[in-house]
């Protein structure tokens, strides 16, 4: 099972598809990368040597920020919203929808779950 970045790749699959398990790393850039390690996209993750593990984790070094550095600066940003009390800034605090979606219905995933509601009294 070959380990890049600190993640351990699926060795099943094709390097390109394999490649997109590392956070950061989509199907265009898996392709890219590919490219610059010159690795043929279509080898399955098993059969690829040492060498060419080095030279994909290489490419992915100095070309891209992934995992770890990635997350931390996807929090850092959010923080910073927090902080200067955007409006963006202020969904994320309340656990609301960030990009505009509606809530009187839907948005359940940011909410939670549905509470229960008195009924009026006649």
């Amino acid at each position: 099972m070959p380990r890049i970045q600190g993640i351990d790749i699926p060795p099943n699959k094709r390097v390109h598809v394999a490649l997109t398990y590392i956070f950061g790393v989509g199907p265009y850039s898996a392709f890219k990368i590919c490219e610059g390690a010159g690795i043929e996209p279509g080898v399955k993750a098993r059969d690829l040597s040492e060498d060419e593990v080095s030279r994909i984790s290489t490419v992915i070094q100095n070309s891209y920020i992934v995992e770890g550095q990635l997350r931390r600066q996807v929090q850092e940003n959010i923080n910073r919203l927090k902080e200067i009390a955007s409006y963006r800034g202020i969904r994320h605090r309340r656990g609301l929808p960030v990009r505009g979606q509606k809530t009187r219905t839907n948005a359940r995933t940011r909410k939670g779950p549905a509470r229960a509601v008195a009924k009026k009294k006649k």
